[in-house]
């Protein structure tokens, strides 16, 4: 049996997970989807303060109290950025990384530095309203969508999971210094379908940090492919427990 951790990415809660929970579970393993503060169950701890820290916080948090060892950890979209923290700060507890679509920071980067289109959703922000929250993004023609989900009952259902994504999360910088986070072996799936004007995805080095080479998967749909492709997706996790 191996844990899986879900960690979603901004905007979205822990429920965007809910086709894949029990296809991982049916196989025997445990899963965890939490939702970080600001979202889902934790919408009303949402916050000009809340930052990458904050949901670093979370899941690392989890993680200890939880005891959680050999933990399968995937990150979605902004999350990516998350996962790479929680890495960083307890090395040992992982058996493998999964970015999932996701931002994939260097040391010092922030979700602005690995997508520079993200500065114009905090520019926007900063001229309505508070400006230290950020709408989700509309739902755009097929292939687009909203996020990728082309289905309107899909669409419908998405958009009450959707929060605000507060603009620290996206301005913080990760702090990747510890050696031992480069060991764990690491995938990459990619949504090749439907990807947005202006959303750029670097090229995945050949050689992982820990010497092996990369592994990178792909999945024709658009970027919420745990509610549009679960099958596909919870196949591709489960060759990895």
């Amino acid at each position: 049996m191996s844990t899986y951790l879900l960690v979603h990415g901004a905007w979205h809660s822990g429920q965007c997970w809910e086709r894949v929970v029990p296809l991982l579970a049916s196989a025997g393993h445990r899963v965890l989807a939490p939702s970080l503060t600001g979202y889902g169950d934790k919408a009303h701890l949402l916050g000009p303060d809340v930052g990458l820290d904050t949901h670093v916080g979370d899941i690392a948090g989890l993680v200890t109290a939880e005891d959680l060892t050999d933990v399968i950890l995937v990150g979605h979209s902004y999350a990516g950025l998350v996962i790479s923290s929680v890495a960083d700060q307890v090395p040992d507890r992982f058996a493998h990384l999964v970015y999932l679509d996701a931002m994939v920071p260097e040391d010092g980067e922030s979700a602005v530095d690995v997508q520079p289109m993200t500065q114009a959703l905090i520019d926007r922000a900063a001229g309505s309203g508070a400006g230290w929250r950020i709408p989700p993004l509309p739902e755009l023609p097929p292939p687009m969508g909203l996020f990728g989900v082309t289905d309107p009952a899909d669409a419908a259902w998405l958009r009450t999971l959707l929060s605000d994504q507060p603009v620290r999360c996206l301005q913080q910088p990760v702090r990747l210094d510890n050696p031992a986070a480069n060991a764990i072996p690491r995938t990459h799936i990619h949504c090749v379908a439907g990807v947005p004007e202006g959303i750029t995805r670097r090229p995945v080095p050949p050689i992982q940090p820990n010497g092996s080479p990369a592994q990178v998967w792909e999945l024709e749909t658009g970027h919420d492919c745990m509610i549009t492709m679960p099958d596909e997706l919870s196949g591709l996790l489960l060759k990895l427990g």
